[in-house]
């Protein structure tokens, strides 16, 4: 069982790749799209986003979404295909995850290895242990967290972070 310190320090790594990856790019450059199916960089930290907000509120903590309106980003939605309304700017987005981190760093060290194991639904799906969806969500997280690398050379940086 990984511990919650460690998960802890695996969701706050994958922020610190966010900020690392997004480092000197401009809102304009988050919004660049893929030449095929796909979604730019600000959709996909914007996700990031809404899924550690869904983690939050499996912690029964306070998540940023009624601060927030994180419907260009939920699973499902549609493409950003530019400065349209509701699309955060880069640097908001890096902010709000930030703050998400502290919430849930705050959230998992309420936590106990006994309370994980409390059975809780996600989404449509049925009930399993709290530590299951949080590992499922983590791995969710590092999906979309591989996903800046490439989108980071599309706004035209021809460098390696990691």
């Amino acid at each position: 069982m990984i511990s919650i310190q460690n998960m802890s320090d695996f969701y706050d790594r994958n922020l610190q790749i966010i900020k690392m990856q997004s480092e000197g790019l401009s809102h304009e450059d988050s919004l660049i799209q893929l030449p095929f199916r796909s979604n730019c960089l600000n959709w996909v930290i914007g996700h990031v986003l809404a899924n550690r907000c869904n983690i939050l509120a499996l912690l029964d903590a306070e998540d940023l979404r009624p601060e927030i309106n994180l419907d260009h980003y939920e699973r499902e939605s549609d493409p950003i295909s530019g400065a349209e309304e509701g699309v955060l700017l880069l640097e908001e987005l890096i902010q709000h995850l930030e703050e998400s981190q502290s919430r849930l760093s705050a959230a998992l060290e309420k936590e106990s290895e006994e309370s994980l194991q409390r059975m809780v639904p996600y989404r449509d799906r049925p009930e399993k242990p709290l530590s299951y969806w949080l590992a499922f969500l983590f791995f969710h997280d590092s999906y979309h967290v591989g996903q800046t690398e490439i989108l980071r050379q599309a706004a035209g940086k021809n460098d390696q972070i990691i």
